[in-house]
């Protein structure tokens, strides 16, 4: 799918890593892992026949839920197969097309989750603001717009970072320090000149989630704006609790990828098992309890 340029590499093949220190437990660590793969396969797999299914929920909030649930799944195919694969196998050996490809399709679900959770919080705003006009603001049409716009822009900023990977050669170590390939991981064991891929990947990593978590936190400042309007104690209950589920789902998307960027930047200097269990909540916690908060929190769901 993506020809590699790894002619000028001593090594053709990465080494994921599971998690330091716990190599013995790797296949009791396996089964709370399976689990979480088969309840994100099942619930957002429901979620997504259920909302096609039913006629009375293709209504934007709907529409947006399934989007969410289509990256969830997204996500976890490609990165639970190869964790469980270390955890049962010991299959810790990628080749470059494999890791290449796997760090493509991570980082674009990513990319496109990121924009889905701005997506939403946009449509808690209207909702919240104009509810009068909510049906005519976000129509079938502006919401199919919506989605090719996401994919577009995913495509648009994904497709030149495994572009410029071509380029690099690796002729050090090969190890990685994840259990999945990442990009900011791979152009660490390059022995070529990566400032262009660095460059590059930041701004990919500001202009998609960074800038859309912006935009998120201005989001909620207008909903609690037009919210603190609302005269009685009632309607400020009711408003609020319509965000209640969306709001995990910014949290629990966000709040590991920040604490880790502050970790690596700033942060004491911790043991490497910290850092891949953080990097590790961040990508199979939300596919996991994503589905259960909304169906908790929605009746028609």
């Amino acid at each position: 799918m993506f020809p590699i340029n790894s002619t000028n590499s001593i090594v053709s093949t990465f080494l994921v890593t599971g998690i330091p220190g716990l190599e013995a437990m790797h296949i009791w660590i396996s089964t709370p892992f399976c689990a979480m793969f088969f309840i994100t396969l099942v619930r957002n797999m429901s979620i997504m026949t259920v909302i096609w299914r039913e006629p009375t929920l293709h209504v934007p909030m709907y529409l947006f839920l399934a989007m969410l649930a289509a990256s969830d799944l997204g996500f976890s195919l490609f990165t639970f197969p190869t964790v469980l694969r270390i955890f049962w196998l010991d299959a810790r050996e990628l080749t470059f097309l494999a890791c290449f490809t796997q760090m493509f399709f991570i980082h674009s679900f990513q990319d496109f989750e990121s924009a889905v959770l701005l997506v939403m919080a946009f449509d808690r705003y209207v909702a919240i603001s104009h509810p009068l006009h909510y049906s005519s603001i976000l129509t079938n049409n502006v919401i199919t717009r919506i989605g090719l716009a996401i994919v577009v822009r995913t495509l648009t900023l994904q497709v030149p970072l495994l572009i410029l990977l071509r380029r690099l050669c690796f002729c050090h170590s090969h190890v990685l320090s994840h259990s999945c390939c990442l990009h900011p991981d791979i152009i660490k064991l390059s022995c070529s000149n990566t400032r262009i891929n660095s460059i590059f990947g930041l701004f990919v990593v500001l202009s998609t989630i960074g800038l859309d978590f912006l935009l998120i936190l201005l989001s909620y400042v207008l909903i609690l704006k037009t919210v603190l309007t609302i005269a009685s104690h009632g309607g400020h209950l009711k408003a609020l609790n319509t965000c209640i589920s969306h709001l995990c789902a910014v949290i629990l998307f966000f709040t590991p990828m920040i604490c880790l960027s502050i970790l690596h930047r700033s942060g004491p200097k911790l043991p490497s098992d910290i850092y891949v269990t953080m990097a590790n909540m961040h990508f199979f916690i939300p596919p996991v309890m994503n589905p259960i908060v909304y169906v908790v929190k929605t009746k028609q769901i």
